[in-house]
This record gives structure tokens, C-alpha cells and sequence, in this order.
């Protein structure tokens, strides 16, 4: 009896031994109302951020920490930023997604070109500074075709700029520009209504009059986009996020 007991004890041990458990990382998310966490009582609408966390295991936690209406200068005066860098971890992640509202003609919103280029810096440095990983994504595109059926993906400048940073910088970036711009494309115009806010008069009791948006998305276009963004994942081989990815 004592041998057995022994022999099995030292059976778990050498599984502990040979199966080290997986350090939990944190990943945040600093972006606009495309990628926020909605409520049930704005329902139908969805931001692509809130379905992340559902293709990975539980050793990743997702605090999505968008939110509507701003952008990268708004952000950082909110000290939504600064509340982000206070809770963030060694080897945590952070995706960083803006651009439609520093585009917005708004001035309560509008960032300049060159100070939207400045805060993607700060936001890299300071993420390395605290040793954790800094994601740059493009700006999801809208639902905007041309009279020749093209889906037209730039926000202004700003979807480029995020590109150089990320050369400049070295930074990992997924291109949810264009990956959300190809998917729309291959939908045409018509039947990409469905990924939008689009809702006909009587669809949706919240919008009895019905709606027609061509930026922010129903569930089915949200968790397209988290999708596309796991896509980048893989394709960029971040390590070790992708080892934390639902098989």
C-alpha cells in the first residue's frame, strides 16, 4: 500500500515537472466604439473587441478599454491611457487601434496628422518601457463603395501613418484596414449591410425608424473583424500569444 502510494505521487510529480503551467498574460485593448465592449441595452450594436477573449484559452484575460469617441489625443487627456500603463504587467500586451475620430472633423475629437503620428510613439514607448508588447492596428474599414463598386478603405491619412510608425518603430501591426477593406469588397456593396448598423424600419425596437450606418457593426461584422484580427495573430507569429489561441 505504501509503495503504491508512493508510486503515485512521484507519477504526479513528474507530470508537474514535465507540464509547467502557462503564465496568465493580460491583453489590452485602446481603441474607438468599433472595437469598445457594448452593453445589452445598445444591443444591436457590438465593437469587434468584446469577442476576442472567446478564441483564447483562459490563461489570457482581454480589458477592453475602448471606448466611443475617441481618439488618440482624447485618450491620453481622458488619462485613459495613463490608467492603462498603471495597471499594465511585464510581458502583457496592448492593441492600440484609432484613427476614425482623430479623422473627425469634430474638434472636440480631430487630431492633427503629425500629432496622431507623436502619440502612436508615446504609446509604443511607454508600452515597451514597461517590458510588455505594443500592437498597432488599422482602423477597421467603413462601408464606403465608389460608383465603380470599389470599397474606399482610407480614413483620411491616418491609416498609412499607423503603417509607417509601425515600420518606423518596428512595432507588430495587423492591418485591419485592409482585411476588413478585402472581406468587404468580396461582399459588394449590398450584402455587406449585414456586418454594419443597417436595420430597416421595423427591424430593431430600439431603432423603429430604422438606420443606416456604414461604421459601427452588428454582431456578425464584430466578430468577423475578431477574427481577421486573430488572423493577423497567427500570421504574425506572436509569440506567445498564438500558443494561448483556442485550437
Amino acid at each position: 500500500m505504501i509503495k503504491k502510494c508512493f508510486f503515485s505521487l512521484l507519477c504526479l510529480l513528474l507530470v508537474s515537472f514535465s507540464f509547467p503551467a502557462k503564465k496568465k498574460i493580460t491583453i489590452y485593448m485602446a481603441g474607438d466604439s468599433t472595437m469598445q465592449t457594448y452593453k445589452e441595452s445598445e444591443t444591436p450594436m457590438r465593437g469587434w473587441g468584446q469577442y476576442l477573449a472567446e478564441f483564447f484559452t483562459d490563461d489570457v484575460t482581454v480589458k477592453n478599454k475602448a471606448i466611443g469617441g475617441r481618439s488618440t489625443r482624447t485618450f491620453i487627456s481622458e488619462n485613459r491611457w495613463q490608467r492603462i500603463m498603471d495597471e499594465l504587467q511585464k510581458d502583457d500586451w496592448v492593441f492600440i487601434q484609432f484613427g476614425h475620430n482623430d479623422n473627425s472633423s469634430k474638434p472636440e475629437r480631430h487630431t492633427t496628422p503629425e500629432d496622431y503620428r507623436n502619440n502612436l510613439r508615446k504609446f509604443v514607448d511607454e508600452v515597451r518601457a514597461k517590458d510588455a508588447n505594443p500592437v498597432l492596428l488599422t482602423s477597421i474599414t467603413m462601408r464606403k463603395f465608389d460608383k465603380q463598386g470599389v470599397v474606399q478603405t482610407a480614413i483620411g491619412k491616418y491609416t498609412d501613418i499607423t503603417r509607417e510608425v509601425a515600420r518606423e518603430m518596428n512595432v507588430p501591426m495587423i492591418d485591419l484596414n485592409r482585411k476588413t477593406g478585402d472581406y468587404v469588397q468580396s461582399l459588394g456593396a449590398e450584402e455587406a449591410k449585414k456586418l454594419y448598423m443597417w436595420l430597416e424600419p421595423g427591424e430593431h425596437p430600439k431603432y423603429p425608424e430604422g438606420l443606416k450606418d456604414n461604421t459601427h457593426m452588428k454582431e456578425e461584422g464584430a466578430k468577423k473583424v475578431a477574427e481577421l484580427a486573430v488572423e493577423g495573430i497567427k500570421e504574425l507569429k506572436l509569440k506567445p500569444l498564438v500558443s494561448y489561441l483556442k485550437k
